[in-house]
């Protein structure tokens, strides 16, 4: 998402679910957009775009949670924060070294996997997109055209589809992600998360600037195993915990790391081809808002890649020791 658009509220149709709940927030006039003038503005196209990224009994259950968090004001706290004063709020610095920490903590498959993944994304184009869905697409056709060269390129790869009951704290939804299964020389298999468009999860009504700094460090494309996938979330909570408060803003539940947990550890159908487009399916106007979710992404993967470029010099004692790794010893050839 770009600058601009996050300060007016404005969220594109078929965005990677969006944390809808800024959304409701935003309607019911309890925090706006990213600032109080563009709130307004917002808060009505994102309400019609709630229903795109979830089903209606997810939607229900969302504005069920709304209701009865507005009525008792608090919704608890499923997160215990680092304090750097009284005042109880997270130590943002912090935990934006955490989120550099955890960025730079890979091993050489997921570090070869995320420069595949990023390299195939940069190469798929707008009429590479098949979009399959009667409903609202949600940038599914550029995660199946993933797939497709993904596994053109050797890889297990598959569109994972999840979906989630709501209860008394966490509103249900669903929710739809890539995975990488590879498999060792002991037959042991290892599953990596591919989420096109991380950032969009974190995204929260009126951040402070050092949450948006944190955010931004997050990577555009996600790959990476489920077990940093949760570190991530745990520090996107606190780091949102602390955004809202010093906002004196109440910390939701779709905010809590239960509901985010939910989009990727609830059970899953793994697909490799999408459903057949059915014949009254709005294939022209989903597919120019899908068109248009593609060209920000590209924008953001060369903007991040550039930046990581400039910056290799900083572990350039990492890149030789890569580069040796695949460059032939002179012994072998003698």
């Amino acid at each position: 998402m770009l600058a601009s658009e996050r300060r007016t509220g404005f969220w594109m149709d078929c965005r990677v679910f969006p944390a809808s709940g800024d959304l409701w927030w935003a309607q019911l006039g309890a925090g706006g957009g990213r600032d109080s003038g563009g709130g307004a503005g917002g808060g009505g196209a994102g309400m019609g775009q709630i229903a795109g990224g979830f089903s209606h009994e997810s939607e229900h259950d969302l504005a069920m949670m709304v209701s009865e968090f507005l009525e008792s004001g608090s919704s608890g706290a499923d997160s215990r924060c680092s304090s750097d004063s009284d005042s109880g709020f997270c130590d943002l610095a912090h935990l934006a070294d955490k989120v550099s920490y955890f960025k730079l903590a890979t091993d050489q498959y997921e570090r070869d996997t995320l420069s595949v993944v990023n390299s195939l994304m940069l190469s798929i184009s707008e009429q590479d997109l098949h979009h399959g869905r009667s409903g609202s697409c949600n940038a599914s056709c550029i995660r199946f055209s993933l797939v497709k060269l993904l596994r053109l390129s050797g890889y297990d790869a598959g569109v994972c589809s999840t979906k989630w009951p709501g209860t008394s704290k966490v509103p249900g939804g669903d929710h739809e992600y890539v995975d990488v299964v590879n498999y060792n020389h002991a037959g042991i298999s290892e599953r990596l998360i591919i989420d096109i468009d991380f950032r969009s999860h974190f995204e929260i009504a009126r951040a402070v600037d050092s949450y948006d700094k944190i955010l931004n460090l997050l990577p555009v494309v996600y790959v990476g195993s489920l077990s940093k996938l949760k570190q991530f979330l745990q520090v996107m909570v606190d780091a949102a915990r602390s955004s809202l408060k010093q906002n004196s803003m109440p910390f939701p539940p779709w905010r809590s790391l239960a509901y985010l947990q939910a989009k990727w550890q609830s059970p899953y159908q793994r697909k490799f081809i999408p459903n057949e487009p059915s014949n009254n399916s709005p294939f022209n106007f989903e597919h120019r808002k899908c068109s248009g979710h593609l060209k920000q992404l590209h924008s953001l993967l060369q903007s991040e890649i550039e930046i990581d470029r400039l910056l290799k010099p900083v572990n350039s004692d990492n890149r030789i020791l890569k580069l040796d790794r695949r460059r032939p010893s002179p012994l072998v050839k003698l």
